[in-house]
């Protein structure tokens, strides 16, 4: 039985033990800063330029809806069957997010392992002795079990800012999940985009060869009429060589597209077809979302991470400044001994009950440096969420010009290819009625196989500039996290 092991309390132990109760009534006073959200900012908008859609000729207009918060499910706003099938099956497949829930779920675990600290900790001791004195005869055996239950009273709250640090970074977590479930959602709709814009491009290139063929057999039709020469039949077959050339790099961006999208839907290219996406297919979102600045930032899941973040660094310096207070530690036992194993059960019972506090005196400053530490990392976390939202601003008002000049540039995009079409039919009549040459017409053939890729390259691009919008507005990105 251990020395501290009494029948009664002396007046002492009594009188300790109602101030260490004290202690404990009086306990929750926490140190350390309580955590202040950042106001959210005062501007109204994200740039000083205009901030209207033209409309393309012949495209629809498209127009901004102040909303409190854009939809979840933003890429069915592209009319897909096929594009919401996709990003439902990599939600729902997609190694990438299995591995965020993973470790939303491993950071959830550590909240309940810091809460642990909080209640008392119940143990099942046991010992055995065996001991001889100086010239006894045999030696003599002792064993002992019973229950431990200890408790530390969070008197300055370490153990609670413990909590609200590891709680802080769980929600780091869920918010890292949101922000990979809307990149995921936006990185597929931009390859099937790009699959559509290759499959355009080589639609267009094929008009454009056959554009060329056209003029190849008009070009051997007037050598052979005495009025060309060989210089323009090899100046028309060169035309079509080069636009052949064209047509693996389109067919190479392709296939990366769809090789893209089996790897992002958690499949490989072999065991997995991407859909046959045309932009046709894919409609404009006539309406986009605009989220002011003050709702922005509780909106994106970035920014709302970069907040946990500062959260958890709040928590870690009330953590730090706990340090430098006493610890106190509460214990009680209950064993029964006996000097025999089978004599437990009706053994000796005895009962104690301890306290220990532990007051830090002198550290080498090694306490008030991990404080200092502490405040450091907060304000460098404070200055990382102000750089974060500073992006995300960035990142809409780039978005937005992006979307204007969207159209004014498939506006111009269509307008160059009338001109373009118009022009080659004036160089051929011409060069068929002998009036003109060949390099009029090579000349107008170029420009309309450069209208023809200008113009799906411009659609495509202003579908992609729209899918990049939802995403700058965190479209997707408030989706419950999973228990």
């Amino acid at each position: 039985m251990s020395s501290h092991r009494r029948q009664a309390w002396p007046g002492g132990a009594r009188a300790l033990a109602v101030a260490l109760a004290a202690a404990c009534l009086a306990g929750g006073c926490a140190v350390g800063p309580d955590y202040q959200r950042p106001a959210a900012p005062a501007q109204q908008g994200y740039t000083w330029r205009p901030v209207d859609l033209p409309a393309a000729a012949s495209q629809p207009a498209q127009r901004l809806q102040t909303v409190p918060q854009p939809p979840e499910a933003w890429w069915r706003e592209f009319g897909s069957a096929e594009l919401d099938r996709t990003v439902r099956l990599a939600l729902a497949d997609s190694p990438s997010l299995q591995q965020a829930r993973a470790s939303l779920r491993q950071a959830r675990e550590a909240v309940l392992v810091a809460r642990g600290g909080l209640a008392p900790q119940l143990d099942l001791q046991a010992a055995a002795q065996r001991a001889r004195a100086a010239g006894a005869a045999s030696a003599t055996e002792l064993y002992s079990a019973g229950p431990l239950v200890a408790y530390a009273p969070d008197v300055f709250g370490a153990t609670g800012r413990l909590v609200e640090q590891q709680q802080a970074l769980a929600d780091v977590q869920a918010e890292q999940l949101r922000a990979a479930r809307l990149s995921l959602s936006g990185e597929i709709v931009g390859q099937a985009i790009a699959a559509a814009a290759a499959r355009e491009q080589l639609a267009a290139l094929s008009q454009v060869l056959d554009a060329d063929s056209r003029t190849l057999r008009l070009v051997e039709l007037a050598l052979r009429a005495g009025s060309a020469s060989r210089a323009d039949l090899l100046g028309a077959q060169s035309q079509l060589d080069a636009d052949r050339a064209l047509a693996p790099a389109l067919r190479q961006q392709l296939a990366a597209a769809d090789d893209a999208l089996a790897r992002l839907v958690g499949r490989s290219a072999a065991s997995w077809r991407s859909p046959d996406w045309r932009l046709d297919g894919l409609r404009l979102p006539r309406r986009l979302p605009l989220v002011v600045p003050s709702q922005l930032v509780r909106q994106r899941p970035d920014i709302r991470a970069a907040e946990a973040q500062l959260h958890a660094a709040g928590a870690a310096v009330g953590v730090a400044t706990a340090a430098l207070y006493p610890q106190l530690s509460l214990s009680a036992d209950w064993t029964t001994q006996a000097s025999s194993l089978g004599g437990l059960f009706g053994g000796v019972p005895g009962w104690g009950l301890s306290a220990a506090l532990t007051a830090p005196l002198w550290h080498g400053g090694a306490l008030r440096a991990q404080r200092r530490a502490a405040l450091q990392a907060y304000d460098a976390q404070l200055a990382l969420y102000r750089q974060t939202v500073l992006l995300a601003f960035n990142q809409v008002a780039d978005v937005l010009q992006a979307l204007r000049h969207d159209a004014e540039l498939l506006a111009a995009q269509q307008r160059a290819l009338r001109s373009a079409d118009a022009s080659l039919r004036l160089a051929r009549q011409a060069y068929a009625a002998g009036s003109g040459n060949v390099l009029q017409v090579l000349a107008a053939q170029r420009l309309l196989a450069q209208a023809r890729l200008g113009q799906a390259r411009a659609r495509a691009q202003r579908l992609a500039d729209s899918a990049q919008w939802f995403t700058a507005m965190g479209a997707g990105g408030t989706a419950p996290a999973p228990r």
